[in-house]
């Protein structure tokens, strides 16, 4: 590719990327960090309406009553915590031994029959349902997808700055960019997503009328049970610690609970 074009590619896609930093942003409710955001809650939530059909088809729905009344009871004092009546809310129990749980954009919850060993009772369940609500309300999916998007122009960026090179160097500069992005720019970003996700999270506990500190003794249960289990490196993980997140989380408690937690 001759100079001046290549100049003028590096140019285009820099003022591009420049205008949607500058146009695109976001503030996270309840903590006000700013957040990037290319993408449209409604479009959002369209995907996670899909996703969850999806879902359905794939995992066993259990018929359990109490079991299901027990879900929605929980599930039902967490959204109206949440105050998103715009969300179409829908909590389902899935039969799998996956000690797992998550909120779809849009408000459809899912939970695994395998991390109610976990939950033990309602406080236990409020702390899983309420984490992953905040991240739907926090719009971690946008965030996470309008990340990638600039990664991918980043990309493309430099592919067009490598026009000329080596392929062995253009592929290498590839790798080498998408090693420092993946860890440098989106697992970061998702640890502390997680984090956020844990501290909102806490506040839609308390406000539900759920005592907060129920989430100490339910994540000390979850690493008791994961302990001997192979796990990624730190600065690999999508996660923070156990020993981190428990910390974190003991450390917000006070303030949270004095301005939130009323009790029933």
């Amino acid at each position: 590719m001759p100079k001046f074009l290549t100049f003028f590619c590096r140019a285009g896609i820099f003022c591009l990327g420049l205008a949607l930093l500058t146009s695109a942003c976001a503030t996270a409710p309840y903590t006000g960090r700013r957040q990037l955001m290319l993408t449209s809650e409604g479009h959002e939530n369209t995907l996670g309406y899909q996703a969850f059909s999806q879902i359905r088809q794939q995992y066993k729905v259990s018929r359990d009553p109490q079991l299901n009344e027990l879900v929605n009871r929980v599930g039902r004092r967490i959204a109206d915590a949440a105050n998103r009546p715009d969300y179409r809310w829908e909590f389902v129990v899935f039969e799998d031994d996956t000690p797992n749980a998550f909120c779809l954009p849009g408000g459809k919850v899912g939970i695994f029959t395998g991390i109610l060993k976990y939950t033990q009772d309602e406080a236990g369940l409020a702390v899983v349902i309420s984490h992953e609500v905040a991240h739907a309300l926090v719009r971690h999916a946008g965030e996470r997808m309008s990340q990638s998007m600039m990664a991918q122009l980043g990309s493309l960026g430099l592919g067009i700055a490598m026009a000329g090179q080596s392929p062995y160097a253009a592929q290498a500069a590839q790798q080498a960019y998408g090693l420092g992005a993946t860890v440098g720019i989106l697992l970061p970003y998702s640890r502390k997503q997680e984090q956020e996700a844990d501290e909102v999270g806490l506040i839609l506990m308390a406000k539900a009328g759920y005592d907060p500190e129920a989430a100490v003794g339910f994540w000390e249960r979850m690493v008791a049970g994961s302990r001997g289990k192979p796990k990624p490196p730190p600065f690999l993980s999508t996660h923070p610690t156990d020993e981190r997140r428990i910390q974190e989380i003991k450390r917000m408690l006070p303030r949270l609970k004095e301005r939130y937690y009323h009790g029933r």
